[in-house]
């Protein structure tokens, strides 16, 4: 599946605004066997004084920039045409949780997607022994992890409610938890902490997801949306496989990956010092078109 996706993010401040170093994440990933970039830019306006392009520790591509003068808008437009391909991760060759334990403790890498980088704590997730607890209620003894972190993403999915207005992009994984409320982010760290928790190593996936209208409605552009879903690394057979808690269902060619990393902190679009007076307006669109 082809699509041609733009994504709009725009800053608007009451007062002239100073902003120094910033890192952006807004390109989909050139990723072998999963999704091939056609091509791909990003315009920034106004223009950065400064602007370098390079891999961060877990490879994904970002843009550090940084501006000499005070803006009052800054405005970033990133327009790719990707390839995407249909994972293939249907057959389940997972080992059960002792299994996977044995692996880990075998397994010698130190990459930036070794499953060691995601056993443990992140900066927006630490262990929380009320979704500790609430995950092995889940993980039944004798399950393959791939059924595990189904079952995971599918209880999350069920028991919450997802609403833009329950959570900030800085709420704590266990605050939404208790109200069983937010949005796809919310949704992904809760189930990262969870699969953590049981001993599977998680980690966080932004990207882009396509949105299909109801029957007879017509397509609105900009409705489509930046999203985020969970990796799990499922064993030495079949490595990382991708959920989208979210929507009840496995990353597919409707998913398009932007950036890896353990939690948001690792893979946010825009992140940087900003030093304004004032406060500041956000306003993103997003087309995802299928070609």
């Amino acid at each position: 599946m082809i699509y041609d996706i733009t994504l709009r993010i725009t800053y608007s401040y009451d007062s002239m605004a100073d902003a120094d170093h910033q890192i952006l994440r807004m390109t989909p990933a050139d990723l072998p066997g999963e999704q091939r970039v056609i091509l791909s830019s990003l315009s920034i306006q106004p223009q950065p004084s400064e602007r370098r392009q390079r891999r961060d520790f877990f490879g994904n591509g970002c843009v550090d920039i940084a501006f000499s003068e005070p803006v009052a808008e800054t405005e970033f437009v990133m327009k790719s045409r990707v390839e995407r391909q249909e994972p293939n991760n249907f057959l389940d060759e997972s080992p059960d949780l002792a299994g996977l334990t044995a692996e880990l403790d075998s397994l010698q890498s130190v990459d930036g997607l070794s499953p060691h980088n995601f056993r443990f704590n992140s900066p927006r997730i630490e262990r929380d022994t009320e979704i500790g607890d609430w995950a092995r209620a889940i993980a039944g003894d004798g399950q393959s992890v791939l059924a595990i972190a189904d079952a995971v993403c599918m209880a999350i999915h069920s028991e919450m409610t997802f609403d833009p207005e329950a959570t900030a992009v800085d709420t704590p994984v266990r605050e939404a938890f208790k109200g069983r409320r937010g949005v796809c982010q919310d949704y992904t760290h809760i189930a990262i902490s969870a699969l953590r928790d049981l001993g599977i190593p998680a980690g966080y996936v932004s990207g882009f997801l396509r949105t299909i209208p109801p029957e007879g409605q017509p397509r609105l552009e900009g409705a489509d949306a930046m999203h985020a879903w969970v990796m799990a690394w499922c064993g030495s057979s079949m490595g990382w496989v991708e959920f989208d808690p979210t929507n009840a269902m496995r990353a597919g060619l409707d998913h398009v990956v932007i950036a890896r990393g353990r939690d948001y902190f690792d893979v946010a679009p825009v992140k940087g010092a900003l030093r304004t007076a004032g406060t500041q307006t956000t306003t993103q669109a997003v087309d995802m078109i299928a070609g």
